[in-house]
């Protein structure tokens, strides 16, 4: 289940799937704390998610920590990522995070990108 990462705006919840990766990745990064998620102006849709394994936080950080995994969302990314699941997937097509937003009004087909 997702924790609760804000607590005057809509929260933003980690997958299990995603935090057990996040923690992997960690433990073979030395100096790396953590994976930050952001939300950046650009991209084909208007906006685009970066992710970035960094090796600490800011005051306006969000943390979300759990089972040896650590996410970091922003301030400013939490107001466009609110009620958003953080999720990795591992299929046919391949591995990668993705971001489920119910803000969104459209998205690139990469799911990289999206339109609020």
């Amino acid at each position: 289940m997702g924790i609760d990462a804000g607590t005057n705006m809509k929260s933003v919840e980690v997958s299990d799937a995603a935090i057990r990766r996040v923690a992997a990745i960690l433990a073979k990064e030395p100096g790396k704390s953590a994976l930050r998620v952001a939300v950046e102006g650009g991209g084909c849709s208007g906006f685009s998610y970066t992710f970035d394994l960094v090796e600490g936080q800011n005051d306006d950080d969000v943390v979300i920590e759990r089972d040896g995994g650590r996410v970091l969302i922003d301030e400013i990314s939490l107001v466009y990522m609110g009620g958003s699941v953080i999720d990795f997937v591992d299929d046919l097509m391949g591995q990668s995070f993705q971001i489920r937003n119910p803000n969104a009004v459209a998205s690139c087909g990469c799911g990289t990108s999206f339109a609020i």
